[in-house]
């Protein structure tokens, strides 16, 4: 799988944005990195995006990985 199979960077944020925070329930983030997956990540997981993010509201940090039809394959 190369990168240019894959759905791209911008999209992975947007999709990222699209998913509420998991312990209030909002969909405000004052952070939103998107990263390239480890080969381990896209090993195991078949992740090819990395997404950390920063709720607005409580703060919460989680990081998400998605594969390459945007699907999300793990979520912490």
């Amino acid at each position: 799988m190369t990168l240019d199979q894959t759905i791209s960077r911008e999209r992975a944020e947007v999709i990222a944005r699209a998913q509420a925070c998991g312990h209030c329930l909002e969909y405000t983030f004052k952070k939103v990195s998107v990263k390239p997956a480890s080969e381990a990540h896209f090993r195991e997981l078949q992740a090819v995006w990395v997404v950390r993010r920063i709720c607005g509201v409580c703060g919460l940090e989680t990081e998400m990985g998605l594969d390459a039809d945007g699907d999300i394959v793990f979520l912490g």
